[in-house]
Order: C-alpha cells, then structure tokens, then sequence
C-alpha cells in the first residue's frame, strides 16, 4: 500500500548540524577551564566529549562540585561570542527550511546545549527565534527551540524530538530530523521518524 503522509515537521540539531559551530565550543570550554586552571586540549575535547549536554561533560572531566560545575557554565557561556567569528551557518540546510516553512512546513531547533548559547550564535547568523522581527533575523525564522534544560533525559533518548511533535501535533511519520552526532542519531533513531545525518 503506497504511503502517501506528508511531512509536516523538520527538527534540526543545533551544533554541528544547522550551524558549524564545534570550533567555537570547542575553544570556549578550552578557554573557560584553562582559566580555572584544568588542562583541556581542543583535541582531548573535540575527540571525547563534543555534543554532551554541559553538565555531563564537566563532570566526565571529572569536576565533581556542582557549583563548580555551574561555573565553569556561565564562563564558558560568556566567553562563547568571543569565538564566533568560526562559526558557520549550514545555508543548503537553512535555505531548505526556509522554503518549507513558504509551504506551510513548521521548523524547530531541537538541541542539548544552552539555550542563551543557542540563541546567541542565532543572533550571530542572522536566524530569530519564533516571532522574532525581521530587522533582527534577516536570514528567517525558525519556529521554536527546544533546548538542553526543557527536557529532562538528554539525547540518545528520544524524549526531545517525542515532545516536539507533541507540542505540533505530528505523528513520527510526518516527522523528519536532521542530526550530525551518534547520540543524536540514536534519539532520532528511537524516535520512529525518519532522518538525515549530517556532515559539515
């Protein structure tokens, strides 16, 4: 029997995904923890904890002081801008959305990190959150975020992508997610929509 639903909904993975931005997280975190004094290399960090939710990763590390922690994540946010100029935008990606989203399609950023994080590499390339004026998103919209602190299990559980086709009223079936990392394959994996991996 032929298959004929329609997609209805994209949801994108935010870092490494819609936008190249590893180098720069990379070199905040590199930056934040160096001034604290803990050696991290761009190497150490890009091979072993690239795509974790902030909390995870610092205690990975090893930091087990929860106030530390929290730190080492408003310093590591605030230092982030400081960085952007590697930041790229994956403009065939975007440029597909945006011409779903004409017809009729709904777009969502759908990510682990940070939502200020998210927000300012967005103001960086020019793309606004839902409802943001034109004057401050010059290159579109998209048409919600959901982001590391909004869910409680963190990918490779399902649990994100499972609450945006919630809020939209979407089935798995009119569902397709883009991703780049193995443990945001696996969410959309178990999710039951279908989706692309990415490479940037």
């Amino acid at each position: 029997m032929e298959d004929n639903t329609r997609i209805r909904l994209l949801l994108l993975d935010f870092d490494g995904t819609l936008a190249d931005t590893r180098r720069a997280n990379t070199l905040a975190y590199v930056a934040a923890l160096g001034e604290a004094g803990y050696p991290l290399t761009e190497e150490e960090y890009a091979a072993n904890y690239f795509g974790m939710r902030c909390e995870e990763f610092l205690t990975r590390y090893g930091i087990t002081d929860p106030a530390e922690r929290e730190r080492l994540r408003l310093r590591k946010i605030a230092l982030y801008p400081t960085f952007f100029d590697t930041v790229r935008l994956n403009r065939p990606l975007w440029e597909f959305c945006c011409q779903f989203r004409r017809t009729g399609g709904r777009v969502w950023v759908v990510s682990t990190g940070s939502r200020a994080n998210i927000d300012n590499v967005m103001r960086h390339l020019g793309i606004g959150g839902p409802g943001a004026a034109t004057a401050e998103a010059p290159l579109g919209c998209v048409d919600g975020i959901l982001s590391g602190l909004d869910i409680e299990r963190p990918k490779p559980a399902p649990d994100c992508f499972l609450e945006v086709m919630r809020r939209e009223g979407c089935t798995p079936r009119e569902t397709l997610i883009f991703e780049d990392s193995p443990i945001g394959i696996e969410a959309a994996r178990r999710s039951g929509a279908g989706y692309f991996i990415v490479k940037l």
